[in-house]
């Protein structure tokens, strides 16, 4: 009878030292629930962005101003009643002399 709780003893030993010690136990839960925090955060980040494109996409389909900030922005567009100046700056090696400023581009 002694022999078997010694031995019950002793894979109890086993059992507890696997648990802490080795790389599947306490350990690896710890680094897997701070991964999952990690995760978390990020999800929460993307969720946002989510939200504010869903958002961006509605003002889109529903809004002429979104729409007409998005083509003025992005594809450079302008009104018929507005003149686009662009103003390009000196070359280095022009800096020194009488250089003009110039109007690039115009349109009505």
């Amino acid at each position: 009878m002694k022999w078997l709780a010694a031995a019950l003893a002793v894979a109890v030993i086993l059992l507890q030292y696997r648990v802490w010690v080795s790389a599947d136990g306490v350990r690896e839960v710890a680094r897997l629930q701070h991964a999952v925090t990690a995760q978390r955060a990020e999800n929460e980040q993307l969720a946002e962005r989510n939200r504010q494109l869903a958002a961006e996409v509605r003002d889109l389909k529903t809004g002429m101003d979104a729409l007409e900030e998005r083509a003025r922005s992005d594809l450079g567009m302008i009104a018929h009643n507005e003149t686009f100046y662009q103003v390009v700056p000196a070359r280095p090696s022009d800096a020194g002399g009488s250089a003009a400023p110039t109007r690039t581009a115009a349109a009505r």
